[in-house]
């Protein structure tokens, strides 16, 4: 009967350290979970209708970016940008792509480029650039994110 009271009381005083365990705090996971988060990636790239049957990442995306300077070439070659600015070969485009599917296309020009003038240049980007099949945006831990990045287009003078 002893041992019975000895083994009682060795598990009475080991059980005591099972309610000392801290449980970390909100604030600590939250932290934790957010370091662990890459936010330079997204889980899935923007997409077009015609990309979305591929299942490889990498080559979603590069689908993704080969419809998109595609559509961006058709459009700007029927302009008279290439006419305007006929030294002008390839615009970069920085293209933003929001969460509700809306896109938003701004030249990029070196900083001491003078030779363009940049807003004639933007006002013919935005007037061409309309009318885009559906894009959906890219998806971060299954919420819609906003994307940047940069396309370089070439201007082919027909």
């Amino acid at each position: 009967m002893k041992q019975y009271y000895l083994f009682l009381i060795f598990i009475f005083f080991n059980s005591c350290q099972y309610f000392d365990k801290q449980i970390p705090s909100e604030k600590e996971l939250l932290q934790k979970e957010l370091k662990s988060i890459n936010w330079k990636e997204v889980d899935e790239y923007p997409s077009v209708v015609d990309c979305e049957k591929i299942d490889n990442k990498a080559q979603r995306q590069q689908c993704f970016f080969e419809v998109l300077t595609q559509l961006i070439q058709e459009k700007l070659s029927v302009d008279t940008l290439s006419v305007l600015y006929p030294e002008l070969d390839t615009i970069e485009v920085k293209v933003t792509v929001f969460p509700n599917a809306t896109m938003r296309f701004e030249p990029q020009f070196s900083k001491d480029s003078v030779a363009y003038d940049k807003i004639k240049i933007d006002s013919i980007l935005k007037a061409r650039l309309v009318d885009f099949p559906k894009i959906n945006p890219a998806i971060k831990r299954g919420i819609p994110v906003k994307t940047q990045f940069i396309i370089p287009v070439i201007l082919k003078v027909e």
